[in-house]
């Protein structure tokens, strides 16, 4: 119970700081138009197991001649690199990104504090869809049992038809699926419910509002040259966007 409360009361503290800076992260003037399209049941719990599932998502709509310059594999993985610039952004420097050849540590300010730990990240893309994944390692906030990489998160785009003339669509899904929080258990529910499920969705929703900016951060690693189009194709099929069936 004490390891709960202190988890808490850390992910109080993030919030906090989001909320501080959220000011500074919308000063930058927008490129393209943001709306927010979460599916309806966008966070949800697995009775039996605990394993949470999240989905926040986005339609950007902007000038569309600027889509194909912005569709590169280049830029999929400048796109997984604003996630974490964001991330770091909105807490105020608080958590932080490290980088290793084979993992991602998103850690609080010093490396020993590992919040999560992922696996290098893994990309697709074909001429309609670009995805970023990171499998789910470990962790100060996962349990034993979303360990090893089963549980994911990804970034998901899609090229969709826009009804605005000269316009260009894209929907973007941020997805954690199949994990397992180290909070999450008999009343600790409650806690993961109301401080780091909560964070997540207000985090991710000002990430996908931020993308309307169309700053994209260099990568740390780069991994893609331009010239460079060596990404598999996406194997799951794409979800369909809230608000087209």
């Amino acid at each position: 119970m004490v390891a709960v409360a202190a988890v808490a009361g850390l992910l109080a503290a993030l919030f906090a700081a989001f909320v501080g800076a959220r000011k500074a992260l919308n000063r930058d003037k927008t490129v393209a138009q943001a709306v927010i399209r979460d599916p309806e049941e966008h966070t949800r719990t697995d009775a039996e197991t605990g394993a949470v599932t999240s989905i926040q998502a986005s339609d950007l709509t902007f000038p569309e001649d600027m889509l194909d310059d912005l569709w590169t594999p280049t830029n999929l993985e400048r796109l997984a690199r604003t996630y974490w610039r964001f991330l770091s952004r909105a807490t105020l420097g608080l958590v932080r990104v490290k980088y290793t050849e084979g993992e991602r540590y998103v850690v609080l300010l010093f490396t020993p504090l590992k919040l999560l730990t992922f696996q290098a990240p893994e990309y697709e893309m074909d001429a309609d869809r670009g995805i970023v994944r990171w499998r789910i390692e470990k962790g100060l906030l996962v349990s034993k049992r979303g360990r090893g990489g089963d549980g994911y998160l990804e970034i998901d785009v899609q090229r969709c038809a826009s009804d605005e003339p000269g316009k260009a669509k894209l929907h973007v899904e941020v997805e954690v699926a199949n994990f397992y929080p180290s909070i999450a258990s008999g009343i600790g529910r409650w806690f993961y419910a109301n401080t780091q499920s909560r964070i997540h969705v207000i985090v991710t929703h000002g990430f996908l509002r931020s993308l309307a900016r169309l700053d994209l951060a260099e990568s740390r690693v780069g991994r893609f040259a331009p010239d460079r189009d060596d990404v598999p194709d996406p194997q799951a099929a794409p979800r369909v966007p809230a608000g087209t069936r």
